[in-house]
């Protein structure tokens, strides 16, 4: 919503939604990933997951195992390496997150994360 639009709603005393008030927008973007962590049972794991949304704090993604919730994980978006020219990055360095949400969605699990350094 821009300033315009903003400020109408403001002498209108509409309050905007949820998604208007964000500080980073939202991108439905599914990109598969590793995370790595601790489970809600205390066990080490590295598993394959992807995202459903991204933005530039925080992530809405899938994970085969249950969360606990403001346990840190670690995130690694996979890139093969397809040339050698230093113009080109070799791949995304890892991403530290923390789970802030969490919801079982039949055998996957539904995990909100924010990131430790906000990125882009």
């Amino acid at each position: 919503m821009g300033l315009r639009e903003t400020a109408a709603h403001h002498r209108l005393g509409m309050t905007p939604s949820y998604d208007e008030r964000r500080r980073f927008q939202r991108i439905n973007l599914q990109v598969p990933l590793f995370i790595r962590g601790k489970d809600a049972y205390g066990e080490q794991f590295l598993e394959l997951a992807k995202t459903l949304d991204i933005s530039g704090i925080g992530a809405f993604l899938t994970s085969p195992r249950p969360l606990a919730l403001n346990e840190i994980v670690t995130l690694t978006i996979p890139a093969p390496s397809i040339t050698t020219s230093p113009l080109v990055p070799a791949g995304m360095p890892p991403i530290q997150a923390r789970v802030k949400r969490k919801q079982d969605a039949g055998e996957v699990h539904l995990v909100g994360v924010e990131f430790l350094k906000p990125i882009g």
